[in-house]
């Protein structure tokens, strides 16, 4: 770990923070209008942190670590303009295209626990560039779907593609969640004690051993992981359970498959570009799909309240249970069809009640009966995978998805363009939601086939860059004719295209995207 309070350019460090410890380090920019570049990636914790600058004292310059060490001294209490602030767990960064000189300042804090981080900062970012950079669709695809494989695919990083660097992807697997940042994947295996026994990028991780992925149960854990056993002289003493996470560094392939899972279980997928010149490696936008249950249909079983996501194969079809534990007199099924629209049909001890086509978030509610079963049947489309989520509940209240205008569709108004900014405006309900709107900016080239890529709905914004944010706001109307929203969006370039996302977030948290707008600036003003 660097122990220095120095940050060297152009070079990544790592270091440690104990729980409400802040820590400091120093930056210095020698001569005014330099562009500067810094980029703080939480491991395992979030972290809180700022950027501040101070003017560098007249009798001295930044040259040498010395002069840098009589500086610090001079205005370790002084408190610098701030420049940025951050507190969260994602990978952030702060970049500006002309800086003045002066004495840089960041500190972090974790409130959370004990932790590590990396820091970047570089005075020459755009020669720099040592995070390899994303493809234009930056997400893993699952193409194909067994009972204990998933084979997933992935655009080239143009970093390998273009620029000839030498880059491998590493494959991340585990039964819990996404992970931001490989190192955040690092700290979760270090908690077994695997961090230093991880592979390090640049060495292949083939065959990978998965004699252990199946995730053993309890009742025989100890014996499949070697736990410390019980002996005559003294009781069993526990060791920590063993981390349910796969790391695999496969190369510059961009097609993997996935061996030895579990039937009918749901795996997470994250994938990172390491660029095994500077070690350092970035995020592609993580995925998560379900093997294939065993021949027999097993039947998946809905808890009152809860959301279960449900990932269907091309044509395929699942089948869920819903069992209510106390007599009622309603029952609520809400469906948010992300991907492409399913088939449902409900049954209540065997009696078809309910047969629908389901595209984005639909609710239906039925009549209850005293310890009634209900079988839901969900079949996919024609047209590929659908991915959705869904809740039963036997309290109407709960609404968990929020409700939507029947035209989820962003207008543009072409009149409005200017070389910097776009209006649109989107519909919204009589019920009092959030909407979040993203930009991102696309290639001339970017067509519909690639936009219809884009229209999972159940990615919600916490898989976007808190750069591509635009704005956030409440509003609703009494009157369905006036629920509607106009914005601007600035600070656009001339003659560039943007994809606008919409996201409307409901009070339990779920989101739900309108329909991607593709726009563009005009050239000429």
């Amino acid at each position: 770990f660097h122990d220095s309070s120095v940050i060297p350019d152009g070079a990544e460090i790592s270091s440690y923070l104990f729980r409400d410890t802040p820590k400091r380090y120093f930056f210095v920019v020698e001569e005014d209008n330099t562009p500067l570049a810094v980029t703080v990636t939480p491991c395992d914790a979030p972290l809180e942190w700022k950027l501040s600058v101070q003017e560098l004292p007249e009798e001295t310059s930044g040259e040498g670590s010395e002069p840098l060490e009589q500086q610090k001294q001079q205005i370790t209490n002084e408190e610098g303009t701030e420049l940025f602030s951050y507190k969260g767990n994602d990978v952030e960064y702060f970049v500006s295209s002309s800086s003045p000189s002066g004495l840089y300042q960041l500190d972090l804090l974790s409130t959370e626990k004990d932790t590590h981080f990396k820091v970047y900062a570089t005075t020459t970012p755009e020669s720099d560039q040592p995070y390899p950079e994303l493809p234009y669709d930056p997400r893993i695809d699952v193409t194909s779907l067994g009972r204990t494989t998933v084979t997933l695919a992935w655009k080239p990083s143009p970093t390998a593609s273009l620029l000839k660097q030498p880059i491998q992807y590493c494959i991340v697997i585990n039964k819990e969640h996404n992970f931001k940042s490989l190192c955040a994947v690092e700290a979760k295996l270090s908690s077994d004690d695997a961090f230093m026994m991880a592979p390090k990028p640049g060495l292949d991780f083939s065959p990978f051993d998965f004699a252990h992925f199946g995730f053993p149960s309890d009742n025989n854990s100890g014996k499949e992981h070697g736990f410390l056993k019980s002996s005559k002289f003294g009781r069993q003493t526990p060791s920590k359970p063993r981390v349910d996470l796969h790391k695999v560094c496969i190369g510059n392939k961009n097609i993997f498959t996935v061996s030895d899972l579990k039937p009918d279980t749901q795996y997470y997928f994250d994938m990172f570009a390491v660029n095994t010149n500077t070690n350092m490696s970035t995020a592609y936008i993580g995925t998560f799909a379900r093997t294939k249950e065993e021949a027999k249909q097993k039947t998946v079983e809905l808890k009152d309240g809860k959301v279960t996501d449900v990932f269907i194969k091309r044509k395929g079809a699942k089948f869920l249970r819903f069992a209510p534990v106390s007599s009622h007199q309603k029952v609520t099924f809400s469906i948010h069809s992300c991907l492409n629209a399913i088939q449902v049909q409900v049954r209540r001890d065997g009696k078809l009640l309910l047969s629908q086509n389901v595209e984005g978030v639909r609710q239906f509610q039925l009549r209850g009966k005293a310890k009634a079963k209900y079988l839901i049947r969900l079949k996919g489309s024609r047209k590929g995978a659908s991915m959705l989520k869904i809740l039963a509940t036997t309290r109407p209240n709960k609404q968990s998805f929020p409700s939507l205008p029947e035209d989820t569709r962003i207008k543009a108004f072409d009149k409005l363009r200017t070389c910097s900014s776009v209006t649109v405006a989107w519909l919204g309900t009589q019920e009092r939601n959030k909407f979040c709107i993203y930009k991102r900016e696309v290639d001339e080239n970017y067509n519909e086939e690639q936009k219809k890529r884009e229209q999972n709905q159940c990615l919600g914004p916490d898989t976007r860059k808190k750069s591509e944010k635009v704005l956030c706001k409440y509003f609703h109307s009494q009157n369905i004719q006036k629920a509607v929203t106009t914005e601007t969006i600035r600070g656009l370039q001339p003659g560039k295209s943007y994809l606008l996302d919409v996201y409307v977030i409901g009070h339990g948290g779920h989101s739900v995207k309108y329909q991607s707008k593709l726009v563009k600036t005009r050239k000429f003003c």
